[in-house]
C-alpha cells in the first residue's frame, strides 16, 4: 500500500509544516506515505476557472499509477475517523495505491473530481488549504493509531 497526498502551493506557515513534520514522523513506513507539493499557478492574466484547470492538470498528472484517487472538496463525503480507519484498512487489505488531492487556494477544477474516484471533505467549516493539508495528514496518522490500538484516538 501506498498513500501520496498531492496538494497545490509549496508555502506554509511554519506552524502548519512543524504540525505536518511531526505527524508524518509518526508514520510507519509501511505506510508508504509521502507528501507531494505543486506550485501554485500564476495569477497574473488568468481568471480562476485558469487556474483551476492548470493546477488540475498537474494534480492528475502527479496522480497517475494510483488505483484509488480521492479528491478533497467542501462538497464531499464527510467521513468520521472511524469511517477513515476503515477506509484504510481496506487499502492495506487490497494494497492500494491511493492518492489524496488537496487543491490550491481556489479549489479543484471539473476535471480534477471527476478524475478522482471519491470525494471526501474535511470539515464544513471553510479552510485554508495548508490548514486542510495538515488535517489530512493527522487523520492518516489518526486513523492508522486506531487500527493499531495506539492510546493517540480516544472516544
Amino acid at each position: 500500500m501506498k498513500i501520496k497526498l498531492i496538494a497545490v502551493g509549496k508555502k506554509m506557515p511554519d506552524w502548519i509544516q512543524t504540525g505536518i513534520n511531526h505527524y508524518q514522523k509518526q508514520l510507519p513506513t509501511s505506510l508508504n506515505f509521502e507528501l507531494i507539493t505543486l506550485e501554485a499557478q500564476k495569477r497574473k492574466g488568468k481568471n480562476i476557472e485558469q487556474i483551476k484547470a492548470l493546477e488540475g492538470e498537474l494534480l492528475i498528472k502527479a496522480s497517475q499509477g494510483s488505483n484509488l484517487v480521492i479528491a478533497f472538496d467542501e462538497k464531499g463525503k464527510q467521513n468520521n475517523t472511524k469511517a477513515i480507519a476503515k477506509a484504510m484498512e481496506n487499502w492495506q487489505q487490497n494494497g492500494d495505491n491511493v492518492v489524496l488531492l488537496i487543491g490550491g487556494a481556489d479549489g479543484l477544477s471539473d476535471d480534477c473530481k471527476q478524475h478522482a474516484h471519491q470525494l471526501w471533505g474535511l470539515s464544513n467549516l471553510t479552510l485554508p488549504h495548508s490548514m486542510a493539508r495538515l488535517l489530512a495528514v493527522e487523520q492518516i496518522y489518526r486513523a492508522h493509531s486506531l487500527l493499531n490500538n495506539h492510546p493517540y484516538h480516544r472516544e
